[in-house]
């Protein structure tokens, strides 16, 4: 069997069968295959697609390519939650806690911001000595002894997925839906949880614009997890605008507290219920996902969301102290507000340009590598539907450099579209699949 082979079958637009498919993962995460291959085929199966059954061969063969995490010495039934990413969305910080505070375990392995998108791990780590770089050994002891544990991604799980991602993100090929699928089903299933829940995200926040193609992904999930044993449900979530007002790190944590105070944001509260709601139902904590949300609203109601996010910052090392008083947690030098030069409704957010300029604070990072400030972001005053003045503010800068401060302006500025007239917010939950 060599590659060239392989690539030729695949751009003439025929199937894969699983060992030529496994072949191609185990002999690239090996050092057999080079990137220039890889890379071909990647174009190959970007053009000519990939059918459900080459599909599931290629997420099988990635899971193989590592360790697969064994949880079943955690008692219970075991729920995941993912995000397809976006601006703002500080979901898993006010979700695990709560949905742990109900009684259903929560191993969470999250990621880093890279470009337009926040990663989890970075905002973690804007509590004071919180740690996210755990063993399993850890891992497991403390989903076991207090029912929650969010932590960085194990170096040897789906290795595969790693290094063929970064070849997709710098060849044009990251808008594929079945790469997406096995990219982010191979991760789930590899990390051992009996019960997922996607939260797939759609608009300019998101990497998918459209509903349709967000539903085709949704589907392809679902079946996957099931192919693999894995009950899945599939939740469609607007990102048309930032999710809830804070964008950044130590601000999304800040904000993310206020939630779990119960004075949280609407649209970040409703999509927390409502992914809540299906995991409880998910892991049989529940009759239904209405009943799961309002045991959820119960316990947000008597602090116990917030008790648990005590016990797990405590069990991480970090300060709990930051829970009675954000002012603990990393502040910008500068906060810098933004003021409307017109009178009217917002209309419009633009996510992206408010991801990007949130970036060029130094919020995120363009390459793997790169550094984040935890204080700096963006803090929206003014959400879709919204009534606006002249001379109100729009959004507030938290600034400790200045190099990009210019183009940061513009880009927040130029992402608020106002208009005379009220307008139809579209809704925050687009669709969910089973």
């Amino acid at each position: 069997m060599r590659a060239v082979d392989l690539i030729i079958k695949k751009r003439e637009g025929e199937r894969l069968t699983f060992q030529e498919l496994d072949y191609l993962v185990s002999g690239f995460v090996e050092g057999e295959i080079p990137d220039y291959q890889m890379s071909s085929f990647l174009m190959a199966a970007f053009l000519r697609g990939l059918n459900y059954e080459e599909t599931k061969y290629l997420t099988l063969a990635m899971i193989k390519s590592g360790d697969l995490l064994d949880l079943k010495d955690i008692p219970g039934i075991k729920v995941d939650k993912h995000s397809t990413g976006g601006v703002g969305d500080k979901t898993t910080l006010v979700l695990v806690p709560l949905v742990a505070a109900a009684g259903v375990k929560v191993v969470k392995m999250s990621g880093r911001a890279l470009g337009h998108t926040g990663g989890t791990l970075d905002k973690l780590e804007s509590i004071p000595g919180f740690r996210t770089d755990l063993s399993l050994a850890e891992m497991k002891e403390i989903a076991s002894k207090i029912g929650a544990v969010l932590a960085g991604q194990t170096a040897n799980l789906v290795p595969a997925d790693k290094k063929i991602y970064a070849l997709r993100d710098v060849t044009g090929t990251v808008d594929s839906l079945p790469l997406i699928a096995s990219s982010i089903m191979s991760k789930k299933i590899a990390g051992g949880a009996d019960r997922i829940v996607l939260d797939v995200k759609v608009g300019s926040g998101g990497f998918l614009p459209f509903v349709d193609r967000a539903r085709a992904l949704g589907e392809l999930m679902a079946a996957l997890g099931s192919e693999f044993h894995r009950k899945t449900v599939i939740v469609i979530s607007s990102m048309e605008q930032p999710l809830g007002l804070a964008v950044g790190n130590a601000l999304e944590v800040e904000e993310a507290i206020s939630t779990l105070k119960g004075n949280g944001p609407g649209d970040l509260l409703e999509l927390c219920l409502v992914l809540g709601g299906e995991m409880l139902a998910a892991a049989g904590a529940a009759p239904s996902p209405e009943e799961g949300r309002i045991l959820l609203e119960k316990l947000l109601k008597q602090g116990a969301g917030l008790a648990k996010m005590r016990e797990i910052i405590e069990a991480q090392g970090g300060s709990p102290e930051v829970l009675d008083n954000p002012d603990l947690l990393p502040r910008a030098a500068e906060q810098i507000e933004l003021l409307a030069d017109k009178e009217g409704f917002v209309h419009w957010i633009n996510a992206r340009e408010i991801g990007w300029a949130s970036l060029l604070l130094g919020a995120g990072r363009l390459r793997k590598d790169d550094n984040v400030d935890p204080a700096a972001g963006i803090v929206l005053r003014k959400k879709m539907g919204d009534a606006v003045a002249v001379g109100e503010p729009l959004a507030v800068l938290h600034v400790n450099r200045r190099d990009n401060l210019a183009e940061v302006k513009e880009r927040v500025k130029k992402s608020f579209v106002i208009g005379q007239d009220s307008p139809q917010l579209p809704p925050l939950i687009l669709d969910i699949i089973y």
